[in-house]
């Protein structure tokens, strides 16, 4: 996220001090591991993991907001990850149950309508979110708090694109296949944006669509409601 995504991460901070969080930055904190368990990479998944837990303690009231749905599914599996030590496994238990997507930080808070965005978007859930951690509103209620937004369903929403962490690196051709469907479900009709929660299937969605000659950006839904705070004068000094 912090390589290619850092607009996301700017639109996440954005929207949720517009909806009155307070942002906390937390020094020493690193990446998740979760591309590291993928890969069998297992004591450098565990390596990151402590250091995460230990740079976390330092903000010990705080929730953990995540937009990214891979990692929150990654960060909620520390309590087993770490279940070698007993010590640790136990303040990852207290400190998973802090963390939560940042739509549903939004949804708690409402979230606040913004200005009109009239456009047509599909939404497609991440695996890791839908699946892994069971938030299915929360992204629509996000969604759906933006004015002259036209949320569509499409047939394939509840399966996988295919990029399942580093699986479209390891078996691409299956990947591909996986990917085929969800594709064509998104090009049955006309739609100005896909949006889903996941750096994965952000990249491997917007793949297959430009492969298929559609001009379609895939979004994170915070970056919907992002545009629609800011034509509506919320980040004005």
């Amino acid at each position: 996220m912090d390589g290619l995504f850092g607009h996301v991460h700017q639109a996440t901070e954005r929207t949720l001090r517009a909806n009155g969080y307070r942002v906390v930055d937390v020094p020493n904190q690193g990446c998740c591991g979760a591309l590291h368990a993928h890969a069998g990479l297992h004591d450098q998944a565990v390596a990151l993991a402590r250091a995460n837990v230990a740079a976390f303690s330092q903000a010990p009231e705080a929730a953990i907001v995540v937009n990214s749905a891979g990692c929150g599914a990654m960060l909620k599996e520390y309590p087993r990850l770490l279940a070698g030590d007993a010590a640790v496994a136990e303040a990852a238990r207290g400190w998973a149950a802090r963390v939560v997507d940042v739509t549903e930080a939004l949804a708690s808070a409402g979230p606040r309508p913004g200005a009109a965005l009239p456009l047509t978007v599909a939404y497609d859930p991440p695996c890791h979110l839908l699946h892994a951690q069971r938030v299915a509103d929360a992204p629509l209620k996000v969604l759906d708090a933006i004015p002259g937004l036209r949320r569509v369903a499409h047939g394939e929403a509840d399966l996988c694109c295919g990029s399942a962490g580093s699986y479209s690196l390891t078996e691409p051709d299956l990947s591909r296949a996986v990917l085929a469907r969800k594709v064509e479900a998104l090009t049955n009709g006309r739609l100005d944006a896909v949006a889903t929660g996941n750096p994965g299937c952000v990249m491997q969605i917007g793949a297959g669509l430009r492969a298929a000659g559609r001009d379609v950006p895939v979004v994170h839904p915070v970056e919907l409601l992002d545009r629609s705070y800011a034509l509506a004068g919320y980040y004005d000094a």
